[in-house]
């Protein structure tokens, strides 16, 4: 793969997505709800891609490529756990679309604090979020360096992959908030998900089918295809692994506020049924290009560059493999302006909104987009440091958004929760991911996230239980969302 061919993919991917972000700037965009949600009338088919791509990035092409490489089928297994996982949204979705359309939400961490009336709730959950989605960010940013690099033997550095990421993204953002980013996302999803697949049956094809693809693989590596194999998929690693990944959908605040902006619950739906089958293509294409690398590239020093590697090799057509080089870069840069959206849309309504007394909705607009350069260049100095496997740094990240997952839950299911309960659950939580992560401590051989997420559950329940609800607001919330799902069904 030439670089010339790389850059002038990449110039024509550039040209096109800024054509159709322009074109998505429909309407004015001066409040917080028409810049960070759409005005929430995104319909399912744009909602259902751009789901997808902020979901599926350079973690799903390149680190989950990269862990079947080391791993094999065990992380098939972690992906399809992470599916299951996402049927959470089809129980939470209608109940967080509900509370935003009732109540004006703009961010989950907004919704949290109204609910357990505290704004000092919101403030600390939009804080954490913060902390633990930075580094997430520099993961899809690395992934786009290693991906560059890999492909053109070096000839674009590393760094130059990341600048180019970070700087696509702050534009997406800037153009017209998240009806630019989700426009963009759609073309992006779509093209990758036609181009990738299109790679797995050439491969299949040139390695003698499936019959021939996975006898070779019985054949030379066949402990990849039991669990836990050569021994990276031990029990405790592959649950350290899926728990984050399963509660991802209700973790992440960057996914879950887009349960905000579908037009209807049939939107929604929609939404929700079309993540599900992108999903479970993309999670084979990747697995399957990992064994590909494993049988073919044995020796790679690195394993997150499986795919770059696969890419620029023989079996795949020079002018495909830079068409899917491309798509790649294009979903990392889909979660990246994402992320930096939903960061600064919590800077500006949860910390800024409620420290500053008496905020218009505009001066908070005008923080957020303040603040989108200075997250995205936070998110560059983190991907500066060249971490290596990024399907498992992304979990780590994943481990320390766990911790706000029983204050959910108890949002719409438990009467009783406080905002004390939430305040200690999340703070300890996150101290405690963060030491054992810092450490590298895995007591018992559990990792930071089950500590987090037993932790945080454990004090939630008790220091709610210890401490007076906001009985008012909490049957007034509970009884509309209980009453309005009647009606829906």
């Amino acid at each position: 793969m030439t670089t010339t061919y790389v850059w002038s993919a990449i110039v024509i991917y550039i040209i096109l997505a800024l054509f159709i972000a322009v074109l998505s700037r429909r309407g004015k965009q001066t409040t917080m709800d028409s810049y960070f949600l759409g005005n929430r009338k995104l319909n399912g088919f744009v909602s259902a891609l751009s789901y997808s791509a902020t979901t599926y990035s350079a973690f799903m092409l390149v680190g989950l490529a990269g862990l079947t490489y080391n791993g094999g089928v065990g992380a098939l297994g972690f992906e399809l756990i992470y599916l299951i996982g996402v049927s959470l949204v089809a129980f939470f979705g209608p109940r967080f679309w509900l509370a935003g359309k009732k109540y004006g939400y703009v961010t989950p961490s907004e919704m949290l604090g109204d609910r357990y009336q505290s704004k000092l709730v919101a403030i600390v959950v939009s804080l954490s979020s913060c902390l633990f989605l930075i580094p997430y960010s520099a993961v899809q940013l690395s992934g786009v360096g290693y991906l560059l690099q890999g492909v053109t033997d070096d000839a674009i550095p590393f760094t130059t992959g990341v600048v180019i990421a970070t700087v696509l993204a702050i534009v997406y953002s800037y153009i017209a908030g998240i009806r630019s980013v989700a426009w963009t996302d759609a073309l992006q999803a779509l093209f990758m998900v036609i181009t990738s697949t299109t790679v797995v049956l050439i491969i299949i094809n040139r390695l003698g089918g499936l019959d021939g693809f996975f006898h070779t693989l019985e054949t030379e590596r066949s402990e990849l295809l039991t669990v836990p194999g050569n021994g990276y998929f031990s029990f405790t690693t592959f649950l350290g692994l899926t728990i984050p990944w399963f509660f991802f959908s209700l973790s992440n605040p960057q996914v879950s506020q887009r349960l905000f902006m579908p037009a209807s619950l049939k939107s929604l739906r929609t939404m929700l049924m079309g993540f599900l089958g992108f999903g479970l293509i993309y999670t084979l294409v990747s697995v399957i290009w990992g064994f590909t690398a494993s049988l073919q590239f044995p020796d790679l020093s690195n394993a997150d560059l499986a795919t770059p590697t696969l890419l620029s090799s023989d079996l795949v057509p020079p002018v495909l493999g830079v068409i899917v080089m491309v798509g790649i870069m294009a979903a990392a840069i889909s979660t990246i302006d994402s992320i930096l959206l939903t960061l600064s849309s919590l800077f500006a309504r949860d910390v800024y909104g409620n420290v500053k007394k008496n905020t218009s909705d505009q001066m908070q607009l005008r923080i957020g987009k303040l603040v989108i350069p200075v997250i995205a260049v936070l998110a560059f100095l983190f991907a500066q440091l060249e971490l290596n496997l990024i399907a498992v740094l992304s979990v780590s990240s994943s481990a320390g958004l766990l911790v706000v997952v029983p204050s959910i839950i108890g949002t719409f299911f438990w009467s009783k929760g406080t905002a004390s309960g939430v305040l200690t659950s999340v703070i300890t939580g996150s101290f405690l991911v963060i030491m054992l992560e810092v450490s590298q401590t895995t007591p018992f051989g559990l990792t930071s996230g089950i500590w987090g997420l037993l932790t945080s559950s454990f004090l939630f329940i008790t220091v709610s239980l210890l401490t007076k609800a906001p009985e008012k607001k909490a049957n007034e919330f509970l009884g509309y969302i209980k009453k309005e799902l009647k009606k829906n069904t």
